[in-house]
């Protein structure tokens, strides 16, 4: 069990059944009434974010977020098809679970699902992903000392703004927290 000074930002415990993890926490003691914890929480199953203050006599349940490994099939309507590594078994995710986590998917690749109850919860995306580009207008020769970028489509649809020296067909890098242009591909 937990009390307010094991948990932080990050840490995941169980509140009403559903498991939260803490965005921001702030601890304060108030004299004679006891120490609080102010938090803000998201519901890893809703996606719900609320605000949250805990006395120092709550206890909290830890939650195990199991990450297995799955292999990104291929997507048809509003449904992405996964299977699972180790099982073979397929899972079917919603677009609304999927979310902005669609325009990094890339058919034929393995990503890790977070796992709660043996549902998944999210899927868990590397910070940094290489991608082809398939479509760039041509850049200005020569026009290289200025930080003036252009927009390019990657394989997977979604349009990343990047240096006017990258063209068709050249492998980005791309940071897959706010869809930004890291560095051409080495």
């Amino acid at each position: 069990m937990y009390d307010i000074s094991d948990l932080k930002v990050g840490s995941v415990f169980e509140l009403e059944g559903e498991p939260y993890i803490i965005l921001e926490s702030q601890h304060s003691k108030m004299g004679r009434a006891g120490a609080v914890l102010r938090t803000r929480i998201k519901g890893l199953v809703s996606g719900v974010t609320v605000s949250k203050t805990f006395r120092s006599s709550d206890k909290f349940t830890p939650v195990i977020i199991e990450r297995k490994k799955f292999q990104f099939l291929y997507f048809e309507g509003e449904d992405f098809l996964f299977m699972d590594l180790s099982t073979y078994e397929q899972v079917t995710l919603g677009k609304t679970f999927v979310g902005s986590a669609k325009n990094y998917l890339q058919e034929g690749e393995s990503y890790q699902l977070e796992m709660f109850q043996g549902k998944p919860i999210a899927i868990d995306l590397p910070v940094k992903m290489n991608f082809e580009v398939i479509q760039a207008e041509k850049g200005l020769k020569g026009d290289t000392a200025s930080k003036t970028t252009k927009p390019v489509t990657i394989e997977t649809g979604l349009k990343v703004n990047v240096p006017l020296f990258i063209s068709q067909g050249d492998r980005i890098v791309v940071d897959t927290r706010d869809g930004s242009y890291v560095e051409r591909e080495k």
